[in-house]
């Protein structure tokens, strides 16, 4: 079971953070103050289909546009903050840094390798709400195919510096992020920082080199 949720938040990445999705129209309307972090959630939607439906350009300039699309959206410091949990502490500055580095590389290359998974799914979306000044949350339906069951996605954000970005993500319920920490918080307690990042560094390199076969 634990595998299993592993490969689903890390595959599933692929459908929100590429957001490797169709639109279809909310089935709510937003409240005003609410209007902003749907926004930003539409936006990432929209200029990823231009890519993603773009199947006659080259991979690799697909995978590139679409790193930028995501740079712009999501907060990857905090998710990296939040991923390592109360460990982030622990660490130097430069660590913190190599860590975010290596953590980005991890997600980005994690979904980039799933890029042709797009089967036209369609998205529904639902309603946003804010918790607090700084807080909100856009709840949305994946619609699959051939009548099976919708899969609920749900984009957290976070308000800083007066933007809003994606910093975590849930899938049917399950955190992106804390499916990370709980991995991550394991190694840290068993192994220590130097065998984390070690590891984290060896799959990133192992996903970098399938995504330069294909």
């Amino acid at each position: 079971m634990r595998q299993f949720i592993r490969q689903r938040a890390v595959g599933i990445l692929t459908l929100t953070a590429a957001v490797v999705l169709s639109l279809a129209p909310s089935r709510f309307i937003a409240p005003a103050w609410a209007d902003e972090p749907m926004a930003v959630v539409k936006t990432t939607v929209n200029q990823a289909l231009d890519v993603l439906r773009d199947s006659q350009a080259p991979l690799a300039q697909r995978q590139d546009k679409l790193r930028q699309i995501v740079a712009a959206s999501f907060d990857f410091t905090e998710m990296a903050k939040s991923a390592l949990g109360y460990h982030w502490k622990q660490l130097t500055p430069d660590q913190q840094q190599e860590f975010t580095n290596a953590f980005v590389a991890f997600i980005e290359d994690s979904y980039l390798s799933k890029i042709n998974d797009y089967r036209g799914q369609q998205v529904a979306f639902l309603r946003a709400s804010n918790d607090g000044p700084q807080y909100a949350q856009v709840n949305t339906d994946i619609i699959q195919p051939n009548g099976k069951d919708s899969i609920h996605v749900n984009y957290r954000l976070l308000q800083e510096g007066g933007t809003w970005k994606i910093y975590d993500v849930t899938v049917d319920a399950i955190s992106i992020i804390a499916n990370y920490r709980n991995q991550f918080n394991r190694v840290m307690n068993n192994s220590g920082y130097d065998t984390l990042i070690g590891d984290l560094k060896r799959k990133q390199a192992a996903l970098a080199a399938s995504l330069a076969n294909h």
